[in-house]
């Protein structure tokens, strides 16, 4: 197997391992759209990394949690609709990273490798900051692990149980913010979310505890990779949608298991 194809499955399969539980809580909380909204900002992060001459990888991870942080103080102050705030900075933040990326005329920016991913091309460097992020980002799950689930089932009840609601939503919304960063090189801006809710959901149709659902949505994550790697290298298809359709195959093939269940 060709070494570069190697890297792309590693890094890969590092970006499924971590989400697959954190896309449980996506799928559970029903937080596709705050998904979506920081996944478009990560393109946002991509332009002004280019144009501040800083590395990419940090101007995409800082954009990410400034948003992300912003997103929670202004769900506090209750000024509109969640799905109304999601809606606005979503695009806003799309559209200004676009604009921004077009007025870099003296640098050739790739937009279709942002937002569609460019799996074939990762570096050394990158497999490591995947790996390393992955690890830290798994870490805090396994800590939050119980408070999570409380929060997911009953926040009125969690915060009677001692549990500090806000902080632990916030490390939510925060780890969530990380992993879209790193897998932007993976699926690209456009599909991060997909790859996040669509093995959680497959997961959810095989699974009977919560415990289950994350191991098995890291699996068939995993297994997406593996299979959208392949088709890319064999019909030379563009990764990062090779296996968001690979991870669509897996839901559909589930529905029966579902049904059955």
């Amino acid at each position: 197997m060709p070494e570069f194809l190697i890297i792309a499955l590693l890094t890969g399969i590092a970006v499924a391992l971590v989400a697959g539980p954190l896309g449980c809580f996506i799928v559970w909380r029903r937080m596709a759209y705050f998904g979506d909204t920081l996944a478009h900002s990560a393109l946002l992060g991509v332009s002004f990394g280019w144009l501040l001459s800083i590395n990419l990888n940090i101007a995409v991870a800082c954009g990410c949690l400034i948003l992300a942080m912003l997103l929670v103080l202004l769900q506090q102050k209750r000024l509109l609709a969640t799905d109304t705030l999601l809606g606005i900075l979503s695009h806003s933040t799309l559209a200004l990273g676009l604009v921004i990326a077009s007025t870099q005329a003296n640098i050739r920016i790739d937009i279709t490798a942002y937002l569609f991913g460019d799996l074939l091309a990762v570096s050394i460097a990158d497999l490591s900051t995947v790996a390393i992020v992955s690890v830290l980002v798994l870490a805090a799950l396994a800590m939050l692990w119980r408070k999570l689930l409380a929060l997911t089932v009953d926040e009125d009840l969690a915060h009677v149980e001692g549990i500090n609601v806000f902080w632990v939503r916030t490390s939510l919304m925060l780890l969530m913010a990380l992993v879209i960063a790193i897998a932007m090189k993976v699926v690209g801006v456009l599909l991060i979310t997909a790859l996040l809710i669509i093995p959680a959901a497959t997961s959810r149709n095989l699974s009977k505890t919560p415990e289950q659902m994350a191991v098995i949505a890291s699996l068939l994550g995993m297994t997406s990779i593996a299979l959208g790697i392949g088709s890319s290298y064999l019909w030379d298809s563009p990764a990062g949608p090779s296996i968001v359709l690979a991870s669509a195959v897996l839901f559909l093939l589930s529905l029966p298991l579902a049904k059955k269940r």
